[in-house]
């Protein structure tokens, strides 16, 4: 798995001569193009490692606030939303995963995301490269395993994988990292009608899915 922190290490060049690249990402932990559009930003950080240092800060969206957090079927619950729709979208999201190396899975639960959020959150007070792989990490669980993302011990387990520290403890207290999820929901996403939803060096936007090339025009017109 590529590592943020492998890709921000790995240069030929000394990192004071390379201009930052600040990304504000805004995305949910249910949404499918949030998924497909890391792995492509990923591999535009990648392709220009050598030209940039990179920031990368993950804010919450939250498609559907009110979805339950003892979670539903994924199937049914989009049979329910989309109706006849909903296979031909299924079909549709393997074919764009299956283009980025990935499986995609409509097996398990889906359901309410602010606990993602919250540990997305907490992630970010230890490192945001850490926060980087367990946004990683969450979705690889979610959309290729099957995990349901209001588990706890699901949620826990990745955040050990990438090395976060006390996750079980913060999340135990359901007000810890609420009140400020919550702010970042209003100043990030207030403003914003879907997802993913970039900013990158507080000025150049962005939204979608978006291939590769799109973010490597983007870092030249940030930092031009």
């Amino acid at each position: 798995m590529l590592r943020y922190k492998r890709i921000m290490s790995e240069t030929n060049i000394s990192s004071s001569k390379r201009k930052l690249i600040r990304i504000d990402v805004s995305s949910d932990t249910v949404c499918p193009w949030c998924f497909v559009g890391k792995k492509n930003l990923d591999k535009a950080i990648a392709a220009s490692k050598d030209k940039y240092n990179f920031e990368i800060i993950w804010h919450p969206f939250q498609l559907n606030p009110d979805a339950p957090k003892e979670g539903i079927d994924k199937r049914e619950y989009y049979r329910r939303k989309f109706g006849s729709q909903s296979e031909r979208m299924e079909a549709r999201m393997s074919e764009v995963f299956k283009n980025v190396g990935l499986e995609y899975s409509l097996s398990g639960l889906t359901g309410n995301t602010i606990d993602s959020h919250r540990l997305i959150y907490f992630a970010r007070q230890q490192d945001i490269h850490k926060q980087h792989d367990l946004v990683e990490e969450l979705n690889i669980g979610y959309f290729t395993q099957g995990k349901y993302i209001g588990d706890h011990k699901f949620l826990v387990e990745s955040a050990a994988k990438v090395g976060i520290e006390g996750a079980q403890e913060f999340l135990k207290d359901r007000n810890n990292g609420l009140k400020e999820v919550e702010e970042e929901l209003k100043t990030y996403s207030g403003n914003i009608t879907s997802v993913p939803y970039y900013v990158i060096n507080g000025n150049h936007k962005l939204s979608g899915g978006q291939p590769p090339e799109v973010f490597l025009r983007a870092f030249q017109v940030a930092t031009s």
